[in-house]
């Protein structure tokens, strides 16, 4: 397979949606360009490390041990479950406070991807079909890592500017409480989804 094709499988990947794209949406409508983008670096941090997992054969271990792979994914749930909670059941976002260096936007988007196993063997099952014979796995799976996180960084900074662009209509109370109310259920069903399907 070539480089090519894995550009566009990871594209239709990236824009499928999921918990990224809606953090980052989220976070444009809410609190703006630069924190959406921030978490989107944090998400994209997540997928380098899963990368780095697939190539060191950290991935093929988590694949294989059941305990770990449940313990992993438990907890990633409860995460996504408490993100969306907070969204359903508070008026306002304790992350309204200030933040300056953007660490709470950052490692929201960090927990969001490292915290979900399943992309880590989705790494694992993906990654080596596109190694090529006698080269170097590690290096390779860095480079289709950052291939992936490019396209990640272009998707979410779309979704970034889109989310500007309307801010003066998303952001009206009503709509931004309702997008709250919407982005608390997805999450909350995306945490079902990862803690019942293995």
């Amino acid at each position: 397979m070539t480089l090519l094709t894995f550009v566009g499988v990871a594209a239709l990947l990236t824009v499928m949606p999921g918990p990224d794209s809606l953090l980052v949406l989220r976070t444009a409508v809410a609190h703006g360009r630069r924190a959406a983008l921030t978490a989107a670096f944090g998400i994209q941090a997540g997928c380098l490390w899963w990368g780095a997992a697939a190539g060191l054969g950290l991935s093929a271990v988590l694949a294989t041990s059941h305990t770990l792979y449940t313990a992993l994914r438990v907890v990633g749930a409860a995460y996504l479950l408490y993100l969306g909670v907070r969204l359903l059941l508070t008026r306002s976002d304790p992350a309204d406070e200030p933040d300056p260096p953007g660490r709470r936007w950052f490692l929201r988007g960090l927990l969001t991807n490292a915290l979900n196993p399943k992309v880590g063997v989705f790494y694992l099952s993906l990654l080596p079909q596109f190694v090529p014979e006698d080269a170097p796995v590690v290096a390779w799976s860095l480079l289709l890592a950052g291939i992936h996180v490019a396209l990640g960084v272009l998707w979410c900074a779309t979704i970034t500017v889109l989310a500007d662009r309307l801010g003066h209509w998303l952001r009206r109370p009503a709509l931004r409480r309702g997008l709250d109310r919407v982005a608390g259920t997805a999450f909350v069903g995306f945490a079902v989804r990862l803690a019942l399907r293995p």
